[in-house]
């Protein structure tokens, strides 16, 4: 717990996407929860920002998605990335993943929705994403659209432990 991690998101291709600095704060059952407090730096080609809130990630075992939390403050609670299962690098400081355009997000009004299906349209013809990487994207934000808004695990609360870890470390 309390170890460095470096995320970096690619789109398909090995596009540069989202890349951040955050914190391994520990595993449970659902996968590893990563964080990253208030002021944490994102950056994409053209884009970057420094976060209003403490946020923590769910890297799933075996999972297409990776699930941020927020803290109260912003219009969204949940985002769920729907991406290739993610890949430590072997020494463990580095954690890559492809994004693959769909979202499923529960803003702060409860509102739960599929999100740039458009761009996965567009993107799994210009960026030739294989037949069963659609397919595993496609299965993967049904039940991920499903377990948000029904309030399953590890939708269901599971991320205020870890926010609360996160905003108990030294800042």
């Amino acid at each position: 717990m309390g170890r460095p991690a470096f995320v970096r998101m690619t789109k398909w291709g090995d596009l540069p996407h989202w890349s951040f600095d955050g914190i391994v704060l520990g595993e449970d059952a659902h996968g590893t929860w990563l964080g990253f407090p208030a002021g944490a730096h994102h950056e994409r080609p053209g884009l970057a920002y420094d976060a209003e809130v403490d946020a923590v990630t769910l890297v799933p075992r075996d999972g297409w998605w990776l699930a941020t939390f927020h803290a109260p403050g912003l219009w969204v609670d949940t985002y769920v990335d729907v991406a290739t299962p993610a890949v430590w690098d072997p020494d463990g400081s580095t954690l890559r993943s492809v994004d693959l355009d769909l979202d499923v997000i529960r803003r702060s009004d409860g509102t739960v929705l599929l999100d740039d299906e458009d761009e996965f349209a567009e993107h799994r013809v210009a960026l030739g994403y294989p037949a069963e990487v659609v397919a595993a994207a496609e299965e993967a934000a049904a039940w991920l659209l499903g377990a948000v808004r029904a309030g399953s695990a590890p939708f269901d609360g599971t991320a205020s432990a870890w926010l609360g870890r996160l905003a108990d470390l030294p800042r």
